[in-house]
């Protein structure tokens, strides 16, 4: 049994990202350069994807993450001085996102974890039916008791107010849930709110280092999976 000073007691619900951080996003970073014909189209549009729906929840106003992304690519255009993209390629290029492949190592994590008995959430800034359709195209859905989306409160992560109805919905305190993201501003965000945090070092992504450590850290999910079923 640990020492009352190191003992930390496991969480009752795990929720998870989705984009980036159970799925993987290569298809994309690879269509939205050749659509653009412009190397760099990619991290300019995912980053205003990320900005802009940031913009929305400030402001007080909701548009979806899809409506978000095409407007996203007309800014990517503009700001890169490439040709704007004709609305079927738009489209086409958004609806990638519910066509992605699961992460090689995400089935084994969420086996162990689900072995390990802990209920399993898949939280998003998609739309509820975009998450759903994700998660069954990467043959994960199986895995998760259910699925949320912050269209339920038209604010998008890493708002404190989009993790707690999360925890609300499944019906635990602030305390008893981690959130497992690759995106620093996820966990900074869900730690603001009160859960705890494991972060997925996925390639490219970084903590924000302003903002507490998360609780867990791994290379990769099964990895995180081990230190969070201790």
């Amino acid at each position: 049994m640990p020492s009352s000073a190191l003992y930390r007691p496991q969480p009752k619900v795990l929720l998870f990202d989705v984009n980036e951080t159970l799925l993987d996003m290569s298809k994309l970073k690879l269509a939205v350069p050749k659509a653009f014909g412009n190397k760099h189209a990619f991290k300019q549009w995912f980053g205003l994807l990320l900005q802009y729906s940031l913009v929305d929840t400030v402001t007080g106003t909701y548009h979806s993450f899809p409506d978000i992304a095409e407007a996203a690519l007309d800014m990517t255009a503009d700001m890169l001085e490439e040709k704007r993209l004709s609305v079927s390629t738009k489209k086409q290029l958004v609806s990638l996102l519910t066509q992605l492949p699961a992460h090689p190592d995400v089935p084994r994590g969420l086996e162990l974890l689900l072995d390990a008995g802990f209920r399993l959430v898949a939280f998003t800034n998609s739309p509820q039916e975009s998450l759903d359709a994700q998660l069954r195209y990467a043959k994960i859905i199986h895995y998760f008791e259910q699925g949320l989306s912050i269209e339920a409160v038209q604010l998008y992560k890493p708002h404190f107010h989009t993790y707690q109805a999360a925890v609300k919905a499944v019906g635990v305190a602030p305390t008893d849930a981690l959130l497992i993201a690759a995106h620093g501003w996820d966990v900074a965000g869900a730690q603001a709110a009160g859960l705890r945090s494991g972060l997925i070092a996925r390639p490219g992504q970084t903590l924000y280092p302003l903002a507490s450590p998360p609780t867990y850290q791994g290379k990769d999910l099964p990895a995180l999976a081990r230190q969070i079923i201790g």
